[in-house]
């Protein structure tokens, strides 16, 4: 029964990713875990295909056996495999996600994988943190940001962020750190979240004051950071 409600029913975090994926895609679903979230869109019929791809043994053997209860081998691929190198280009993917990771992470599998992008693909990313160097790649591989949320489920705060190739694409640093999309629409869960983290940024700022050997560079990060969001809250 555990199965099953997983299958239908995501977490808010993964319906909320599921909401971006275009109607029909072609997904290709990296670090797939259990493979839950192309299993659902499959069963829904939202989706046309799907590779599900694992790069840990057991979360691999997990994916094959929720795919398999569900009978959708003929849909879903589960591939062992590490990142992008999941994608064969007879997959011809159109929706790439990528979720519950780090953002430096999520970073890394793209630029390693960066070959088997088409430039075509829509990503449909949701960071654990280091949403920063996240959105720095993207603007420098071209691809512009269509979409981005903030939810907060089980105390994290969690971002999704949706993008496709539509460069040359320019974002200040205060865009990078914040989102560009987030700073225009201030929706209750972005506020809330920076109003959160002013508080461990001034707390972070205190400590240094207190103790007696800081990196200079780490203070004035800090620093700088908790001025952006001061500056953005005010």
């Amino acid at each position: 029964m555990r199965l099953r409600l997983n299958e239908q029913t995501l977490s808010r975090r993964l319906e909320r990713v599921a909401a971006h994926v275009p109607a029909g895609a072609r997904l290709a679903d990296i670090g797939s875990d259990h493979g839950y979230l192309p299993v659902a869109l499959m069963r829904r019929g939202a989706i046309a295909a799907a590779v599900a791809g694992e790069v840990a043994l057991t979360p691999f053997r997990a994916a094959q056996r929720t795919v398999r209860e569900n009978d959708l081998d003929e849909q879903i691929s589960v591939r062992h495999a590490s990142g992008l190198a999941a994608i064969e280009p007879d997959d011809r993917i159109t929706a790439i996600s990528l979720c519950g990771m780090g953002g430096e992470t999520i970073r890394d599998i793209l630029e390693s994988g960066k070959a088997r992008l088409s430039g075509e693909e829509r990503l449909i990313l949701q960071p654990n943190g280091g949403e920063q160097p996240l959105r720095l790649w993207l603007m420098e591989n071209g691809y512009r940001i269509l979409c981005e949320e903030v939810l907060r489920e089980n105390r994290f705060d969690y971002e999704i962020i949706v993008a496709e190739r539509d460069g040359p694409v320019m974002y200040s640093a205060e865009e990078l750190y914040f989102g560009p999309l987030q700073m225009q629409a201030r929706s209750p869960a972005f506020v809330q979240k920076w109003q959160r983290m002013l508080r461990l940024k001034r707390q972070t700022l205190a400590q240094f004051a207190k103790a007696r050997t800081v990196p200079e560079d780490k203070a004035k990060d800090i620093a700088r950071q908790a001025e952006w969001i001061s500056e953005l809250l005010a």
